[in-house]
């Protein structure tokens, strides 16, 4: 009789470890998938296997803090002189550096900072969330949506700004007007009967605003033309915009941005800092990063990994060999690494298209204050994408204001013009929002994600033109003793809560791939 350790030992000799893996979930000794939640392994789980994980992101992170935690001894290589990959928190001081561009110094004011990665964290990525918790990184709301901010387009209302409350008020009440008077008509009879008829007018009249013959004159959510004030001043509606107008808005659309899932309230970002989650991740592990080491070669064998690395400080070149490696690594920098993974995982690395996204940001007054603007986006038009204000620091003498955040085609197109031609279409952006205030805008800083190095793109969608959704199922899969992870890997790739996600899949595969060892050499 052939026992299970034979069918592995013979699976695992003629095979490798896919044959002996697919062996093991075919006798029930693994499950055919691994759980997205961080699995729960014994202190002891990795003791005696070294991990090499190559990244130090929030995917690269997560994964080292949870490994450690189950026994493996970890190294963590990361390029950059800093951790969080894109989570990248600018500060006055920070050289900020570009391919094929000038270097910029950051200029901020005291107290001010600027996410130029992510810079918004949604109430639902507790995974994320999990980590700020357990590791006591503070959090402060994010204003991700303000109703006094403003919509503008060059082609709607003369150019003039309009509020995104009297945009989303006065369309609320112009359209319940026109469905309540079809309802009345009896244009709605086939859908409705009598009594779901009458529900309806109903709650158009209070939907809506509407006066009692149902029609919108106007309505004080829309803002006033005159606020309450003391003994006689009683406030009054601003007048309507007409519908046909506001449905002639090329901006109109904006207001639908919170309407997004991933842009709900309540939206959280860390006190002081988005960067604030990768060093405390950082400070949890046992054994520190290694900053500055560039990844040369990643290698490996039936028995073992071998990664090269150069410190990019002193150029010495350094072989490290561990039991399995976890690459975190941007595809499109991993396909400039030299590898002896499979030809068609070459291939799909070769093939990912990275998207293109740009932020601006100005040291400045805060000017928006003084109009009621307390956080939140504006949108204007001119392809500067969204104008985005601080959160915090209410009432200080300045904030960072980003002037312009675009991403995709639009952002391909800006990031081709120059550094201060960008920043010049952000402040003529902020001018148009904010007339007379373009001024007062100073010390640009211009963050092109297309530019920025060990990145070269800000995250990929595999269901964009030019990916192939094929390539992102073969590069979930293990390679042997490599392990491809991070946000691209995931089905949130623009979010840390998709490196999350990936990270404690990759965890789960390992932990299932050091079981599949101890099988086979038991």
């Amino acid at each position: 009789m052939i026992s299970r350790r034979d069918i592995l030992g013979r699976a695992a000799a003629a095979g490798g470890y896919a044959a002996a893996f697919l062996s093991l979930q075919g006798l029930g000794l693994l499950a055919t998938s691994a759980a997205q939640a961080a699995p729960e392994l014994p202190a002891r789980f990795g003791a005696g296997r070294r991990v090499i994980v190559l990244g130090a992101g929030i995917a690269g992170l997560v994964t080292a803090y949870r490994l450690e935690r189950a026994g493996f001894d970890v190294l963590l290589l990361e390029a950059r002189d800093r951790v969080g990959g894109r989570n990248w928190t600018i500060r006055d001081g920070t050289r900020v550096e570009l391919v094929g561009e000038a270097d910029q110094v950051a200029r901020l004011s005291e107290g001010l900072y600027f996410n130029a990665g992510p810079a918004r964290i949604p109430s639902h990525h507790q995974g994320l969330l999990g980590y700020c918790r357990e590791l006591g990184v503070t959090l402060e709301v994010e204003v991700n949506s303000n109703r006094t901010a403003r919509l503008q387009s060059d082609q709607a209302f003369g150019g003039r700004p309009i509020e995104q409350r009297q945009a989303v008020n006065d369309l609320r009440g112009g359209l319940s007007e026109l469905l309540a008077k079809a309802a009345n008509r009896g244009a709605l009879d086939q859908e409705l009967t009598g009594a779901d008829k009458e529900r309806l007018v109903s709650f158009l009249r209070s939907y809506g605003d509407l006066a009692p013959d149902l029609v919108y004159r106007g309505s004080e959510r829309a803002g006033y033309a005159t606020p309450p004030g003391a003994a006689d001043q009683k406030s009054a509606a601003r007048p309507p915009l007409s519908l046909r107008d506001l449905l002639g808005d090329p901006a109109l659309p904006n207001i639908l941005f919170e309407e997004n899932i991933l842009m709900q309230a309540t939206m959280l970002e860390p006190a002081g800092g988005m960067d604030r989650i990768p060093y405390a991740l950082a400070k949890a592990l046992r054994r520190p990063p290694r900053l500055g080491a560039e990844v040369r070669a990643i290698r490996q064998s039936a028995r073992s990994v071998a990664v090269t690395w150069r410190d990019r400080a002193s150029g010495a070149e350094t072989v490290e060999h561990g039991d399995y490696t976890v690459v975190t690594v941007p595809l499109n920098i991993l396909a400039k690494i030299p590898t002896d993974l499979p030809a068609p995982v070459r291939k799909a690395i070769a093939r990912a298209v990275y998207d293109h996204a740009a932020k601006v940001a100005f040291d400045a007054p805060r000017f928006w204050e003084a109009e009621q603007i307390y956080g939140g986006l504006s949108f204007p038009d001119g392809g500067t994408g969204v104008v985005w204000y601080p959160s915090s620091g209410f009432h200080a003498p300045r904030g960072l204001l980003v002037g312009a955040y675009v991403a995709g085609p639009t952002a391909a197109a800006f990031e081709t013009r120059s550094l201060a031609d960008q920043a010049a279409l952000a402040r003529a952006a902020v001018e148009r929002l904010h007339p007379g205030h373009g001024a007062d805008l100073s010390n640009p800083i211009v963050v092109d994600w297309s530019k920025t190095p060990f990145n070269l793109g800000p995250w990929l969608h595999w269901e964009a033109d030019g990916n192939d959704p094929a390539a992102y199922r073969l590069l979930n899969q293990p390679q042997g003793r490599i392990f491809l992870s991070g946000a691209h890997l995931s089905q949130l790739p623009s979010w840390q809560e998709g490196a999350v996600a990936a990270a404690h899949r990759t965890v789960g595969l390992i932990a299932e791939r050091a079981r599949a060892d101890s099988l086979v050499r038991s």
